[in-house]
C-alpha cells in the first residue's frame, strides 16, 4: 500500500521499468512504489525490459548507451548520471535525473534531495519532473552544456571534501586526535559556509594573516606526512586567495558606507 506521507505522482506515468539493481536502482524503485507508481523490481543489466512506458536506467555511465540501445522505440528513457548528457539515450525521448547526494548501500532515501534534470522534449521534461517530485526531490534544470561543470562542482563538494578530511584525519592521528573530534569542527565550518558564504565563513591563521603559524603547520606536515606537503601548499595558496577576496569585499563595503561631505 502506498505510503500516505510520501510524495505522490502528480499524473499517471504508466508502467515504469528500472534497469539496474544497485543503490540508486533500489532507492528509486522503493521511492516510486511509496508514491503509488506502477514500477517493476529492479532488473539486472542486459535483462529484457517488459512492456513499460518509462524505462529508468540506473546503470554506470559507461553502460548507459548499451542499455538505452536495448530498449524498444517509443519509450521514455531516463538515466541518473550527473556527468552524462542525453546523447547516449540515442533516438529515445530522453531525460536525466541526477540526485545531488550520496546514496548509501542500505536505507537510502531521496526525500528533500536536490535533483538536476534535463530532457530532450517537453513530454520528457514533464516525466522527469514528475518522477523527481514523486521521489520527494527538488528538481532544477541543468543544460547539457553545463553538465560537466555541474558534476565537477558536485565532486569537489563531496568527493574532494572526503579526500581533504582524510588528509586532516591522518595528520590529526599523529597528535592523538580522533575523527569524531574533527567532525565537530567540520560540521560547524560547513554550516557557516552554507549560511554566510565562503568569505565570511573562513577562519584560521591565513584569514588572520598569521603566516608564522602557517609556517609551523607546514613544518609539521613536512615532518609527519611529507607526501602531502604539495597538497598542503596548494590548499594554503587557495585559502590565501579566498582571504584576499574577503579583504576586497570588506574594503568595498567600507568605501560604500563612507559619506563624502
Amino acid at each position: 500500500m502506498p505510503d500516505p506521507d510520501h510524495a505522490r505522482l502528480g499524473a499517471p506515468l504508466g508502467g515504469i521499468a528500472v534497469v539496474g539493481a544497485g543503490r540508486i536502482g533500489r532507492a528509486v524503485t522503493a521511492g516510486l512504489r511509496a508514491a503509488g507508481a506502477d514500477v517493476t523490481e529492479p532488473l539486472g543489466r542486459g535483462a529484457a525490459v517488459a512492456d513499460a512506458d518509462v524505462v529508468l536506467l540506473a546503470v554506470p555511465d559507461e553502460a548507459i548507451a548499451a542499455a538505452a540501445a536495448a530498449v524498444a522505440p517509443g519509450r521514455l528513457v531516463g538515466h541518473f548520471s550527473g556527468a552524462t548528457t542525453l546523447a547516449p539515450l540515442g533516438p529515445h525521448e530522453g531525460f536525466g535525473i541526477h540526485p545531488l547526494t550520496s546514496v548509501p548501500e542500505t536505507g537510502a532515501t531521496l526525500q528533500g534531495v536536490p535533483a538536476a534534470i534535463a530532457a530532450a522534449t517537453p513530454r520528457a521534461l514533464e516525466t522527469a519532473t514528475a518522477i523527481a517530485t514523486a521521489l520527494g526531490m527538488r528538481p532544477f534544470a541543468v543544460a547539457d552544456a553545463d553538465r560537466a561543470a555541474y558534476h565537477a562542482a558536485a565532486s569537489i563538494a563531496a568527493n574532494y571534501l572526503v579526500t581533504l578530511e582524510a588528509f586532516a584525519e591522518d595528520l590529526a592521528a599523529t597528535a592523538g586526535l580522533r575523527r569524531e573530534d574533527l567532525a565537530v569542527l567540520v560540521r560547524a565550518a560547513v554550516d557557516n559556509w552554507q549560511e554566510h558564504g565562503p568569505e565570511a565563513a573562513l577562519t584560521g591563521p591565513i584569514a588572520r594573516g598569521d603566516e608564522a603559524t602557517v609556517a609551523r603547520q607546514r613544518a609539521a606536515v613536512a615532518e609527519r606526512l611529507p607526501d602531502r606537503l604539495a597538497l598542503f601548499d596548494a590548499l594554503a595558496a587557495a585559502t590565501r586567495e579566498l582571504a584576499a577576496r574577503r579583504g576586497s569585499a570588506d574594503a568595498r563595503r567600507a568605501t560604500e558606507g563612507t559619506v563624502v561631505s
